[in-house]
């Protein structure tokens, strides 16, 4: 990638600091009538405390932006989240907690035992009528419905100890689920469930066959599906507090990855299977046909998106991103597992529509690249991917110097088909040094887009979001 390019994006991780509620935004284009609803998005927006930058992207203090569409206009929010552990490393200056890839100086931790920073930086999760910042190493952060101010800390009355930052929604049963990692003598992943109307619930705890990290997962109507990597968390050497989170991990290829089904009606009876290493950051979509389980994720050689993740929060990678689409199936009789290529091209952030979740689908839009000169940067395409054909577009974002963060796809009124709506993306563009949210029409990629609607200022590049109807 050329230096302009990279001076380009890098405006895309200064730190945010224009705090504000509601607004009106300046619309580009037309806003289609039945586009009604609030875009809702989170990511890392403060990327150092008292001078010391961060020593990873995932370490920054997270920050939500939001869009509210109605009638043809849009109105925009944006703060930065206020966690207890955020706001007390602010006023002392420095950091006290410990991060994924930043920790406080050892001779600081002789003090006393560091405890973990909520940086609400991940994802948000709509449900039953409020609005959570998530995080997974912490609990939710709710959020103000009305201006985004953050709220309180919550366990939900029910999580254990971390909750991720991927629930899933599994529409026949009328709830989300979702998952947290238990470190200990033994390693568990505790299960939870979101029923829609209803308080949440603590299902159980699986162990793990070791001390791994995992991001994601995926839920069919009758299991949740884990990829559990040959990641390894060396447990002596964060005990002695040496090194942060991620300088503890080690890929130790021979072990192979596990994947690991369980039966949301009864977690003592999980299956197993075996197969060669890789990693899985995120997870599209998941459907069963008959005996089978069939599973769209973004598949990686190994754990070096780790390095390219870090150095990317910093100012450029040295390396190239890798990820591509794959599509497994899992055979619940034969204990079988087999992956497939889908698509060539490097992508992440892997969206159906919300009306194919746990069933088969088409249409799988993703985070992508223009070509292989842009893979040392954040992504500068949003793409659709035809499950059927294996055909691959890209969407017509405009000018060069834009950069997107996960699509998110909303139908249109009495959409029949998963590619009938529109395709949301926030967009940092690079020339203006601004950012808006483009409304692609999800049936003509090649079709400039249908508006844009733009913030008077920058936001730092998002990592998840969701789109809340008008009720």
């Amino acid at each position: 990638m050329s230096t302009t390019n990279l001076e380009g994006w890098r405006g895309a991780f200064q730190d945010f600091t224009r705090d504000h509620g509601y607004e009106p935004l300046r619309v580009e284009g037309r806003l289609p009538e039945d586009l009604s609803g609030t875009l809702l998005r989170v990511g890392p927006v403060v990327f150092g405390v008292g001078g010391r930058p961060y020593e990873h992207w995932f370490d920054g203090d997270g920050g939500v932006l939001a869009v509210r569409f109605g009638g043809g206009q849009a109105q925009g929010a944006a703060r930065r989240i206020e966690t207890p552990s955020i706001r007390a490393d602010r006023e002392a200056g420095r950091l006290g907690h410990s991060l994924y890839g930043s920790t406080v100086p050892w001779w600081r931790r002789l003090t006393g035992k560091v405890l973990g920073k909520n940086a609400a930086n991940t994802s948000v999760m709509a449900w039953n009528g409020r609005f959570y910042a998530l995080y997974e190493a912490g609990v939710p952060t709710e959020l103000s419905t009305e201006d985004l101010r953050t709220l309180a800390e919550t366990d939900l009355g029910v999580i254990v100890h971390h909750f991720s930052a991927h629930p899933h929604r599994v529409p026949e049963r009328h709830a989300s689920y979702n998952f947290g990692m238990r470190y200990g003598r033994t390693t568990l992943l505790d299960l939870y469930a979101l029923p829609d109307g209803a308080a949440a619930r603590y299902l159980g705890a699986v162990p793990l066959p070791g001390a791994t990290m995992i991001h994601d997962f995926i839920a069919t109507p009758r299991h949740l599906v884990f990829f559990v990597s040959p990641l390894r968390l060396n447990i002596p050497r964060m005990l002695l507090g040496l090194g942060a989170f991620a300088e503890n991990l080690e890929w130790k290829a021979a072990l192979g990855t596990q994947v690991l089904v369980v039966p949301i009606d009864d977690l003592s009876r999980p299956l197993w299977f075996e197969t060669e290493p890789f990693f899985a950051w995120h997870f599209g979509n998941a459907f069963e046909r008959g005996e089978e389980l069939v599973v769209d994720y973004v598949r990686h050689l190994d754990f070096g998106t780790h390095r390219w993740l870090q150095q990317v929060g910093r100012g450029g990678a040295t390396t190239d991103t890798g990820g591509v689409l794959h599509r497994a199936t899992l055979n619940l009789q034969t204990r079988t597992f087999r992956s497939e290529e889908r698509s060539t091209r490097a992508c992440e952030f892997p969206r159906v529509a919300p009306a194919a979740r746990t069933q088969e689908h088409r249409h799988l839009y993703v985070s992508a690249y223009t070509g292989a000169g842009a893979l040392r940067g954040p992504h500068d395409a949003v793409g659709r991917v035809d499950m059927h054909t294996g055909q691959e577009t890209l969407f017509n974002l405009g000018p060069a110097g834009q950069y997107v963060s996960e699509p998110v796809f909303t139908p249109r009124a009495h959409a029949t088909r998963d590619d009938d709506g529109y395709v949301l993306t926030q967009v940092y563009d690079a020339p203006s040094r601004l950012t808006h949210v483009a409304v692609l029409d999800a049936r003509a990629p090649d079709a400039p887009p249908l508006a844009r609607v733009w913030f008077e200022h920058a936001f730092p590049l998002t990592f998840h979001g969701d789109f809340v109807p008008t009720a």
